[in-house]
């Protein structure tokens, strides 16, 4: 069976550097047989020139986007699949680079060349300030101010997911659909237990009217939980300027866990929500063509936090996809790695010391070998990480879907942080292969990504050939 060589990227990249010379640079460097375009989406990790402050690649345009760059549907919305929904298509046309359609025309050549197209499509943290009715369906934090992502819960939101879907897979003969969706639980963001570089417990989500209709078919008390979140956002804060319970950080916060079960059949809430999203996006899907691929981005956060993999099983993620792409970025996760413990210890796990801290949690995660606390950044995590998960989330869809990790590619760092290198990009893309991988997605966009790198992956994944 074809491995799948993919790569993600977006418009920008094809803009200012030509669809032909593009693929030919990505065919013959990295190996690259299926390209993720990235189609919907306002984030600037998968899409848009060099983030602004970062220095750019040896290829495209040396110049900031940010006089254009906006975000939005690059390809063309077709307004008979937004007839369920008041958020309709046309409303969030990217007005990036006029009226281009990026997916009619990097199809033609993507094909000619017996190259996968899967589009991209991003479920974000904010939508931009011009495009107001989005805050319609907008979550609403403990405080009842509206946030900037989308309520999953909102009627309009769960039939917009699928009009993109539908609309895609029926206006253009892609191959298939890569689904992001990075948003976690209110309990996980309340008690900072991410890579998140601040905690801030009050603005947890969703509490919005949809969100209480949502509690009560399920069982769960609204007001209670609401009344549980209060309390846990005053310990957080409490924890935050070290005001030590009696009983201790860890105690204090198992207590309100008992007293309030509310908290996390809450949080669970949330992600029902957010898995909801994902069955109709395959769903919607496989309703246009049987054979249209769809896969799921899982997020780093899977990399360093105990309770988050609890909380879903690839045994149950596989159910409803056809792949996951597993992030396993071993450059960028030393500094990521270290900031999620630095977030731990600094409440639940205050009463533990960081380094203590790291190594229980390498112990629990399954890590071995892996650079102090200290060390972290500059060190990155290792090809060893990369395999292990690998390996872990193979054993975990039993076969059920495709494992295609996201191998790290010069995403950018900190100052005093890992800089990618072709060793470690090769290291990195081989790990995946020797812990079974059915192929790889390099990550998170070409528009960052250094040549030398781009053919280090390609390298490796010539060279995995002959395991």
């Amino acid at each position: 069976m074809k491995k799948t060589i993919g790569i993600q990227i977006g418009p920008d990249s094809f803009v200012d550097e030509g669809i032909e010379k593009t693929l030919d640079i990505l065919q013959e460097k990295g190996a690259i047989n299926t390209i993720y375009l990235s189609t919907f989406t306002y984030d600037r990790g998968i899409t848009g020139r060099q983030i602004p402050g970062k220095s750019f690649p040896d290829h495209g345009v040396q110049a900031s986007d940010v006089p254009y760059f906006h975000g939005g549907n690059y390809a063309t919305p077709h307004a008979q699949y937004y007839k369920n929904t008041a958020i309709k298509g046309d409303q969030l046309r990217a007005p990036d680079f006029g009226k281009l359609d990026i997916v009619a025309e990097l199809l033609p050549a993507a094909k000619k060349r017996g190259m996968d197209v899967i589009c991209s499509i991003q479920d974000g943290f904010n939508y931009p300030a011009d495009v107001p009715f989005m805050k319609d369906y907008a979550e609403v934090d403990l405080q009842g101010r509206k946030s900037g992502a989308m309520c999953f819960f909102q009627p309009d939101v769960s039939e917009f997911w699928k009009a993109v879907t539908t609309d895609l897979c029926s206006s253009y003969n892609i191959d298939g659909v890569l689904l992001f969706n990075e948003r976690n639980g209110p309990l996980l963001n309340a008690i900072g237990v991410s890579h998140a570089q601040g905690i801030d417990s009050a603005k947890v989500t969703c509490f919005c009217d949809q969100h209480e209709r949502a509690a009560k078919a399920y069982g769960i008390d609204f007001q209670r939980a609401k009344e549980g979140y209060r309390k846990l956002n005053q310990y957080v804060q409490n924890s935050l300027n070290a005001q030590r319970p009696s009983d201790g950080y860890y105690v204090e916060f198992a207590r309100l866990l008992l007293e309030y079960p509310e908290i996390m059949a809450y949080n669970q809430l949330f992600d029902a929500g957010k898995h909801q999203v994902l069955k109709d996006v395959y769903k919607a899907a496989k309703a246009v063509r049987k054979n249209l691929q769809v896969g799921f981005h899982i997020e780093h956060t899977n990399s360093f936090n105990p309770l988050f993999r609890a909380s879903r099983s690839y045994e149950d993620l596989a159910q409803m996809a056809d792949f996951l792409k597993v992030v396993v970025y071993n450059n960028c996760g030393g500094e990521r790695y270290r900031s999620f413990i630095r977030n731990i210890t600094s409440t639940v796990f205050r009463d533990v010391p960081p380094e203590e801290m790291l190594s229980i949690n390498n112990h629990l995660l399954n890590y071995a070998n892996e650079a102090p606390l200290d060390e972290l950044p500059m060190a990155g995590l290792s090809p060893d990480y990369v395999m292990r998960e690998t390996q872990r989330a193979k054993a975990g869809v039993n076969g059920k879907c495709l494992i295609l990790p996201g191998i790290d590619v010069d995403i950018p760092t900190g100052e005093k942080s890992r800089k990618a290198s072709t060793d470690d990009t090769y290291a990195a893309t081989l790990a995946a292969f020797k812990g079974g991988a059915d192929g790889v997605i390099l990550s998170r966009k070409y528009s960052e990504m250094m040549l030398a790198n781009l053919s280090a992956a390609g390298r490796a994944v010539r060279d995995a050939e002959k395991l």
